[in-house]
């Protein structure tokens, strides 16, 4: 792939917006600049319409698209789900895939939840003057932190909903976002991993595209299908080339109003950790893969996800070493700080913000390369004993020396609820290499440092890890015991995994707190840039993504590459030419059609549209967001972007920048002739 660098287009791109750059929060839409463009923009029912049909899939997007509750998303948002209530034999639902005939077949997902942004309110102005004059950083952060809090918790008492507060433009404002909670959750239809992730890893993130990655679920109420106010009704004309198309959905994180000192942080330090971990987990899990086709099956989501990852994450950093793009960021900068400088007052406030954010990044580097090889284990009984024993120990505290997320009453209600809640999916085998595997890399310490004295002692990991699973901490009987002792029981127990959670946590505890306090002084000062930024600049920007819902726009459209133009839509004549063309061995069957698609292909109409690339800023978290036309129908779903958009985790680079969609023609298409499932096209299309 060439460099994404113009000097040209840098000045452009980062000078000003363009008109289909950004994600959008629904109370900030640029309608005049879209009606310029478009000569279209959505008015407020348009927006309250879609808005309410959209839902918050976790860590992914979706939406409603039936009157009786049917939820569609991604395949691969929903795999770890479909994993989950899978099993050997006929219910590999990942590889066979799954249909419900009947509304009885419907198979109840449990724990799944998904949720629709109910009501929206900004907090700021009360949030900001909790923040008293002579608080430092570290105490006007939680003086900050304690306002929303307050003001979450008085809405969920009125409302009912569930509350999240939400800081956008690097905490320069903050809102409180209240959503509607569904909880019970059925699978409907999911095809084929072979189709839905067709062309495996070696495709992810590329275009021309043919996956089928879509999945349907439906929201049960009082176990009835639940009967949303709002939802998408079904694109009575496909999308052609040039038309403008909708994305609602809810990205999740990208570091666009970061200062460059930030991009450098992330360049040196935090991407490279962050691989070095994902490379690490990905072997482990090819390991455990390697054991049989049994363990392959446990563990194909998680590789999955460690390889969708990995692809993401380098070429973040590949936009990075873009010499020219930095040298357009710092440039952006330097032009706000001059604008600044013209202000005294903002002046006094922001001026020395730069300067205090490098000095935390300075001290964040250390510890983020510490906190690397001392940490403990994410989950199993090291990980329950440690929320045990600060469950008792923090509350001795005061409580501004406590951890965050364990200083107030409801935080600790939060972590009993999720002690108590069941596994997703158990598996003691997995969790015991897991385990292993974790303490195998705190061996790696030297013998003398103090993490590994606390964790392992003289102990091999493996006899450690049978040691720690002897440990009664899964036992809500003897958790309850625990908790109700205090501190007297605490310090009685001879529990393995208590007592090494107990010489863990102040190693731990003093790393936590050094990280907080370099935090507090990346939060408080990006808030007060941030606030700059707003009076200067006025708000004609858009917030970094933060996995909350947003509305992005572009035409369906071709970008260069490869010395020709891309094909703005792919067909099913395309599909079955790359199944062909590579044959079914290669890359280990990353291009081999399933069973069922082998044996009906011919029922297809192989002109049938499949996947489109259209000219929409998204980023991860977007998978699964409903593509709109102009009318507010469901034209599609959003699944990927291509190689070339992944730098626009920290700048967007509109010429080639394209997200990359499944036709809802082409969903209608495969539900007929290759899953036989017309109650289901009859559904989707009654509205």
């Amino acid at each position: 792939m060439k460099p994404l660098r113009t000097a040209l287009l840098f000045a452009l791109v980062l000078g000003g917006l363009r008109a289909d750059e950004g994600m959008w929060t629904f109370d900030n839409l640029p309608l005049k600049k879209m009606k310029a463009a478009y000569g279209f923009a959505p008015d407020q029912a348009w927006l309250d319409h879609v808005r309410l049909s959209a839902l918050h899939f976790g860590g992914g997007s979706g939406s409603f698209v039936s009157a009786d509750g049917l939820a569609i998303t991604n395949h691969h948002v929903g795999r770890g789900w479909i994993q989950q209530i899978s099993g050997p034999g006929d219910k590999d639902y990942l590889k066979l895939g799954f249909v419900a005939k009947t509304r009885a077949e419907e198979i109840k997902v449990p724990g799944m939840t998904l949720r629709t942004l109910m009501r929206m309110e900004n907090i700021t102005d009360q949030v900001n003057a909790a923040a008293k004059p002579g608080m430092d950083e570290a105490q006007a952060s939680e003086a900050r932190d304690q306002a929303a809090k307050r003001l979450s918790d008085d809405l969920t008492q009125r409302t009912g909903l569930s509350v999240n507060v939400i800081r956008l433009y690097q905490g320069g404002e903050v809102w409180l976002y209240a959503y509607k909670v569904h909880k019970d959750v059925r699978l409907v239809m999911a095809p084929e991993m072979g189709i839905a992730g067709f062309g495996g890893d070696a495709d992810n993130f590329t275009y021309p595209r043919f996956d089928m990655d879509f999945a349907l679920f439906r929201v049960y109420e009082n176990d009835k299908p639940y009967r949303p106010e709002h939802f998408l009704s079904w694109q009575k004309e496909g999308l052609k080339t040039g038309d403008l198309t909708f994305v609602v959905g809810h990205p999740g994180s990208t570091q666009r109003l970061n200062t460059y000192a930030q991009m450098l942080y992330a360049r040196d330090t935090a991407l490279p950790l962050r691989l070095a971990s994902l490379n690490k987990s990905r072997q482990d899990m090819l390991e455990y893969a390697s054991r049989s086709p049994e363990h392959a099956r446990q563990v194909r989501t998680r590789i999955y996800s460690l390889e969708n990852g990995l692809k993401a994450m380098n070429g973040y950093l590949r936009g990075l070493k873009d010499a020219d793009a930095l040298a357009e960021i710092q440039k952006r900068e330097q032009k706000l700080r001059a604008e600044v400088a013209q202000h005294p007052a903002l002046q006094k406030e922001v001026g020395g913000s730069w300067e205090r954010m490098e000095e935390a990044l300075k001290t964040s580097a250390p510890l983020a390369k510490e906190n690397a090889v001392v940490n403990a284990p994410s989950s199993g009984p090291l990980a329950t004993a440690l929320t045990l024993v600060r469950l008792i120990e923090e509350p001795l505290l005061p409580e501004a020396q406590r951890l965050k997320g364990y200083r107030t009453e409801s935080e600790r209600n939060a972590l009993l609820e999720g002690l108590d809640r069941p596994s997703r999916n158990p598996n003691a085998e997995l969790d015991h290499f897991l385990l292993v595997k974790s303490l195998d890399d705190i061996a790696t310490l030297k013998a003398d440092h103090p993490f590994r004295v606390a964790v392992l002692g003289t102990t091999a990991p493996e006899a450690a890890a049978q040691s720690f699973e002897a440990s009664k901490v899964s036992d809500s009987a003897f958790r309850k015991a625990l908790l109700e002792g205090g501190v007297k029981a605490l310090h009685e127990s001879t529990d393995p995994a208590i007592l090494a959670a107990r010489r863990m946590r102040p190693i731990l505890g003093d790393l936590a707190h050094r990280q907080e306090a370099a935090q507090a002084i990346l939060t408080e000062h990006g808030a007060r840039i941030a606030r700059a930024r707003f009076q200067v600049q006025g708000k004609e920007n858009y917030p970094d993504a933060t996995l909350t819902l947003r509305l992005t726009y572009g035409p369906v459209s071709t970008y260069p590459a490869n010395g020709t133009l891309i094909q703005p839509f792919t067909t099913f004549h395309g599909l079955m030419d790359r199944a062909l063309a590579w044959g079914p061995e290669a890359q280990n069957g990353a291009w081999a059609l399933p069973t069922r698609w082998q044996e009906r292909k011919d029922r297809l109409d192989l002109t049938t549209p499949f996947n489109f690339a259209h000219s929409v800023d998204i980023i991860g978290g977007n998978s699964g967001s409903p593509v709109l036309n102009t009318k507010g129908q469901f034209a599609g779903v959003i699944f990927d972007g291509n190689i070339e958009m992944l730098p626009g985790n920290f700048y967007y680079d509109g010429k080639v920048n394209r997200g990359v969609s499944l036709d809802a023609r082409a969903i209608l298409e495969c539900l007929v002739k290759i899953y036989e499932a017309p109650h289901l096209v009859n559904e989707l299309t009654a509205q």
